[in-house]
């Protein structure tokens, strides 16, 4: 069935074509063409951040800053609960161990329950900003200066905020804020840092380019499209966070007086608009069937069949993910287009 309010949809209105036809017309198609140089020069500066390294994606994209903290085998990483589940693989990729800690009311890793979870081998903290709404930085940054511990950013939700760590990464997938259809970028302050990230997405070939690799890097290259892409976006990043901003107040007000709905606190830049409700799945068939497409919250890390922990059921990251959803959030969605998703709600709680 056709969906007329799918969960999300690109807003490519800018110069998206413009610059991607350019590439394919000069021939600069691969991660060497001047675009992709040019998207993180533009995103870094936009961010408050002297230097970006794009990557194929936002998963990789925390892989390489991993890795380029000398995150491996043997060591331990603190990871939320409540999260998708790429920022837990990204650690499993470099051979470190994520361990988990649950979420606070605002979905984001509880800050009073990292310490509990440090050990020796803890090396780094990767905080993630769900959904738009910016983790308890301070709070988490004493951790790691108390622990001597390096912190990653995991912000592929929450493009505009500030970065405080020693590396924040951000997805482009076709559903974020801002997106290259698929896509990735690492931002720090630190140059040693932004270099050796760009050595391991490019497979870490040396400076006279012999052939001759020492050490095990990836392909995890963007190509020229992409950034091509992705400038242009960045080029309309204010006004998409303004119009969300927008869209976030008008489903405060639609949603905020229907029994059965809980709002969900303020977000800093908003990606999705979660709430949770009660009868949830009996609320998505119901809105399925109307062409309102929605998706559930994430599970927890411990409920995955990769990391499960008997210890998921009794955690808040579990009890929202039983109740949450998120409804469409994209940029193009018109004050009418809202009335209609919330006039829905509204009809199947008996609001008027």
């Amino acid at each position: 069935m056709s969906l007329k309010y799918p969960v999300s949809r690109p807003s490519l209105k800018g110069r998206e074509l413009a610059y991607v036809t350019e590439t394919i017309t000069d021939g600069w198609i691969s991660s060497q063409g001047p675009y992709v140089r040019r998207f993180e020069q533009a995103f870094a500066e936009y961010t408050g951040i002297a230097h970006g390294v794009a990557c194929s994606s936002g998963t990789t994209a925390l892989t390489v800053a991993l890795r380029a903290l000398g995150i491996g085998p043997g060591d331990e990483v603190i990871v939320p609960e409540f999260t998708m589940v790429a920022s837990a693989w990204a650690v499993s990729y470099t051979g470190a161990t994520p361990v988990f800690v649950d979420c606070a009311d605002d979905l984001n890793i509880d800050p009073g329950k990292i310490e509990e979870k440090i050990t020796s081998r803890t090396k780094a903290i990767m905080p993630v900003h769900v959904y738009g709404r910016r983790c308890a930085m301070d709070a988490i940054m004493n951790i790691a200066y108390d622990y001597n511990l390096r912190v990653v950013e995991d912000s592929s939700e929450a493009h505009g905020i500030p970065v405080v760590g020693d590396i924040a990464c951000y997805s482009l997938f076709a559903n974020k804020i801002i997106t290259a259809g698929e896509g990735g970028i690492c931002l720090t302050d630190d140059p040693r840092l932004a270099e050796q990230m760009a050595h391991l997405r490019a497979m870490a070939f040396t400076k006279d380019h012999s052939f001759l690799h020492k050490k095990l890097a990836y392909n995890f290259r963007m190509t020229a499209m992409q950034g091509a892409m992705a400038l242009a976006q960045v080029e309309q990043l204010d006004d998409f966070l303004a119009l969300r901003r927008e869209i976030e107040r008008r489903y405060d007000q639609g949603l905020k007086d229907i029994p059965g709905i809980t709002l969900m606190p303020q977000r800093d830049v908003l990606w999705m608009y979660d709430v949770r409700a009660e009868r949830r799945d009996e609320l998505r068939t119901f809105l399925r069937a109307e062409g309102i497409e929605t998706r559930v919250f994430f599970k927890p890390m411990s409920r995955q069949p990769g990391y499960h922990d008997p210890v998921w059921p009794y955690l808040n990251a579990s009890r929202f993910s039983e109740d949450g959803l998120y409804l469409p959030t994209y940029t193009e969605l018109t004050a009418a287009d809202q009335d209609y998703v919330t006039g829905k709600i509204r009809a199947f709680y008996g609001v008027a």
